[in-house]
Formats: structure tokens, sequence, C-alpha cells
């Protein structure tokens, strides 16, 4: 994917159903162990609560490597697989859901969970601000001096950054590119500097 809608801040969502209280909370995780780590820490916020039910789109919305549920003692599939549904509906990603379920003594049926689960999710979405996420692919880059000031007006133009520099004899450059922007660049790189210039990949 080119580009795919991010949380742009943290959302949190509280109602109480036959007695229960339910707080939904959504937040940005970029990968899973980011996940994770909100997952603990709405543990530690909510420690009385009797279950912290958890879904995750960790990566991009098309990633499936990158999804995770947990229905923490709940009936299985009445709360980790609904809220993984919400999320993935909603096309965003890299982004995590809590529902820290405080127990009032009476109890809701199967049916009763996943509306819980899910429709809490779904209310929280609702309010959730994104912001829109490019990722970008990083190259070398190796110029003279005199070429410097030019090459950061074409990063410009083509949403492109300058991530490290290292001054030498010549300018050896990292350079960061969304990926539709790279055959333009490309093109732009070679008319500007004659074809003596060229991105060279980075191997990892």
């Amino acid at each position: 994917m080119d580009s795919w809608l991010i949380p742009a801040a943290p959302v949190t969502f509280a109602e109480e159903i036959k007695k229960s209280r339910f707080i939904t909370l959504l937040a940005h995780t970029d990968g899973v162990e980011a996940a994770k780590a909100f997952v603990e820490s709405v543990r530690a916020e909510h420690p009385d609560a009797r279950h912290h039910c958890v879904a995750w789109v960790a990566g991009p919305p098309d990633d499936s490597q990158k999804l995770g549920f947990s229905d923490d003692g709940e009936p299985a599939g009445t709360a980790g697989k609904p809220m993984l549904s919400q999320l993935m509906g909603s096309g965003v990603g890299e982004i995590t859901a809590v529902v820290v379920r405080y127990y009032g003594g009476v109890l809701l049926g199967t049916g009763g969970l996943v509306k819980a689960y899910g429709g809490g999710v779904q209310q929280a979405l609702n309010h959730l601000t994104t912001i829109r996420k490019t990722p970008l692919t990083e190259y070398t880059l190796l110029c003279d001096y005199a070429q410097l000031s030019g090459i950061e007006s074409l990063l410009k133009l083509y949403q492109g950054l300058i991530v490290h520099s290292d001054y030498q004899a010549t300018v050896q450059l990292r350079v960061a590119l969304p990926q539709a922007s790279l055959p333009a660049f490309t093109a732009k790189l070679a008319d500007f500097s004659r074809g003596s210039l060229q991105l060279l990949k980075i191997d990892e």
C-alpha cells in the first residue's frame, strides 16, 4: 500500500450495559510490540477489571501478518473477534483496541457480549480522528557538493527527505521517498545530473 490512515489521537469511550462497565480505548500502535505494550499499559491502569479484551491491526490495514486479538477469559469468539472485525472494517492501520470490562453481576449471554465488545469499538471509532501515513523507502545517493541544493529541491518536490548526510570528498546522502514518487523522482534526477546520479538500494 502506498499510504493508509492511522489514528491521530487516542480515544476513550465508556458505557454501562446491564451493570457492567465497558471502557474502550483506541491508540496508534506501529507494530505488534507497540500493540502489546499499549495493552500492558491499559492492564496496569485497570488492574481490578475482570477482563481486558484486545484486538489490533498493528501494520497497514491489508497486512494480515499484523493482526491479533484475545478474548481474555470471555467465551471464545465473543470479544476479540468482533472487536477485530470493527477495526478491519474501519480501514485504519496501526491501531489497537482494548475493551476493559468491570463485571456488574449480570450475565450478558453470547449475543450480548458480541454486541457490547464490537459495539464499544464501533462507538470509539466514530470519535477517532485519523491522519494519512505514507511510508518512505530509504536509498543511498552519492553526489558532488555543487549538486546538493538541486537534490534538496527535487526531494522537496516529491515529498522526500534527507535522513542522513556524510560530507567526505563527495557527499553521501541517505534519502527517503514515498514509493509512488520514485519513478518521477528517478527520471528528474537523471535529467538534473545528465545521467550521472542514481539512487542505490540499501541492503538491510
